[in-house]
């Protein structure tokens, strides 16, 4: 029996897109629900990530003297808007009706990063352990970055074959009612 593949592997394979033009209509489709399950569970991962580096930026900032307010005091401004303020895209997106497991023990760098628990005892940490948490923190916001990108162009590619048939009426109109 063949190993289980991830669903970022998959769709990444380049036989995910091959031979797009011989595909039924309805497995267009649903390639592209799989694109759009996975689209939301890595936007869900980069807002745990981007939460985490706010939180482990604002208190770097305040060991070196930049801010004066506590964590608790910064917080409601941290989880609103970020550090930084709102720069990063805010639009409400829906979360994955099953929240992923991380337990800290897995393979992927993503595990690893949302896994550590290194909030609960943030200010008994020395420097150069947040220094080293960031690094980790940007290395697996780096890779989900990077796996979006590819789904997105997978996504576009599938679309892409989905428009042709609709435009040269290779496929029905009246059945985009049925996808909404």
């Amino acid at each position: 029996m063949e190993p289980r593949r991830r669903r970022i592997d998959l769709v990444t394979d380049p036989a995910y897109v091959q031979d797009l033009g011989l595909l039924p209509m309805d497995e267009l489709r649903e390639r592209r629900a799989v694109l759009d399950d996975l689209d939301t569970e890595l936007s869900f991962y980069r807002r745990m990530l981007h939460g985490r580096m706010d939180l482990l930026s604002f208190e770097l900032r305040r060991r070196s003297g930049e801010e004066t307010r506590t964590l608790i005091e910064a917080l409601p401004q941290i989880l609103a808007d970020g550090i930084d303020g709102p720069s990063r895209n805010t639009i409400p997106r829906d979360l994955p009706l099953t929240l992923p497991h991380l337990s800290g023990e897995g393979n992927r760098v993503i595990d690893r990063a949302l896994g550590d628990d290194f909030l609960a005892h943030l200010p008994s940490l020395e420097d150069h352990d947040l220094e080293e948490i960031q690094a980790a923190l940007t290395e697996a916001e780096r890779e989900v970055s990077t796996q979006r990108r590819a789904v997105y162009d997978v996504h576009d590619r599938i679309s892409a074959e989905i428009t042709i048939r609709y435009r040269e009426g290779l496929a029905d109109a009246t059945d985009l009612l049925d996808e909404q």
